[in-house]
């Protein structure tokens, strides 16, 4: 798809006055590492939720400035998948979809359920262009090394994205090669979605490249937790989006262990949820949720990048709104304050959202 003729947002973020005449705007969240006694570390967050017509519901720090959302985009980049038909064509379920929204261990049923999917549309592990790292699971990392064996391009947490976007190239008759790169239709296409969702001209943003080598582009997290929002409240999308979107979520919700992996928050998460909320994170302390009984959307950007921190914030969130209640949070404790453990496993301290500025 040529960049002119991208589809263009429908509408920007609403702005509302977060403070009175005179008086400064709500500084960033605060989470806290305390050892012992004494709090050790700050981290610095900004905040977003956001309802489906712009409305800001709260907010900390400056959630205007744009910020790189990394792999949090996923879901929004899988809409290409359904909306073109690819998913359809190529007999797709839940447990791909999921793979295309994941930022997945690298465990075996990862691997296993991603070359199937290559298989079945005629490509192969050589195809994918993301670059091996190790599994984000260490008991699957250990199997591999007890197994002499380096990683691929399938261990790879962002495979199954690529496997998404490789499905859309092949069902469209676009050349699989390049598929990363920014002028490709592939990622052409999933640029101008991301517009529509997050309602702004990406024509300008800041752009980069992320660590599997497709493109990334800054997005104010206002307008990132305006498109998680419109997950959670569809009302104004378009009858084949809405249909795309309630298919991801549904496969998140159906296919947590493919959506993360074993022990990982999102995972977690979606399990306790189940389908009240769609949440993903992304690399440099991002993370996302749609809330789908409360038609809203949260955005989390950690200015030091510490995943610890973006995942305190968002359980917190979660149980404040009440997606998860207390007897849920009460199997989850150690989401909302993780512990901080020595080298022999005993808890030394813990992580928590500090209560001022109160969120």
């Amino acid at each position: 798809m040529p960049e002119n003729e991208r589809p263009r947002p429908d509408r920007p973020l609403a702005r509302r006055r977060r403070h009175a005449a005179g008086a400064k705007p709500a500084g960033p969240a605060v989470i806290e590492v305390i050892r012992g006694a004494m709090v050790e570390s700050r981290h610095l967050a900004t905040i977003a939720v956001v309802d489906a017509k712009g409305k800001v519901v709260m907010a900390a720090g400056d959630i205007e400035a744009p910020i790189f959302p990394r792999s949090a985009v996923k879901p929004i980049q899988a809409l290409a998948l359904i909306e073109t038909g690819a998913a359809e064509a190529f007999g797709l379920g839940d447990r791909e979809i999921a793979l295309a929204c994941a930022s997945h261990g690298g465990e075996a049923a990862h691997v296993g359920a991603v070359l199937d999917w290559l298989s079945g549309i005629g490509c192969g592990e050589d195809d994918l262009e993301c670059g091996p790292h190790p599994p984000l699971v260490e008991a699957a990392n250990q199997a591999l090394l007890r197994e002499g064996r380096a990683p691929s391009a399938v261990h790879n947490n962002c495979s199954g994205n690529h496997a998404g976007f490789l499905s859309v190239a092949r069902h469209l008759g676009d050349d699989t090669k390049g598929y990363i790169g920014l002028t490709h239709p592939v990622q052409q296409r999933a640029l101008g979605i991301l517009e529509q969702m997050t309602g702004v001209d990406l024509a300008d943003a800041p752009r980069g490249i992320d660590g599997c080598g497709i493109p990334v582009i800054g997005v104010g997290l206002g307008n990132l937790a305006l498109a998680m929002a419109r997950f959670a409240d569809t009302a104004e999308l378009p009858e084949g989006r809405r249909q795309a979107v309630a298919r991801i979520c549904a496969a998140m919700a159906g296919e947590p262990q493919m959506a993360g992996g074993a022990g990982r928050f999102t995972t977690r998460v979606l399990e306790a949820a189940g389908d009240k909320a769609l949440v993903k994170g992304g690399a440099e302390g991002v993370y996302v949720a749609a809330l789908l009984e409360l038609g809203l959307g949260i955005a989390i950007k950690v200015d030091d990048g510490a995943k610890r921190a973006s995942e305190t914030v968002m359980a917190h969130l979660l149980r404040r709104f009440e997606v998860l209640d207390d007897e849920t949070m009460e199997g989850l404790g150690d989401l909302q304050e993780p512990r901080v453990t020595n080298f022999a496993g005993e808890v030394v301290g813990h992580i928590k959202l500090s209560a001022k500025p109160p969120i």
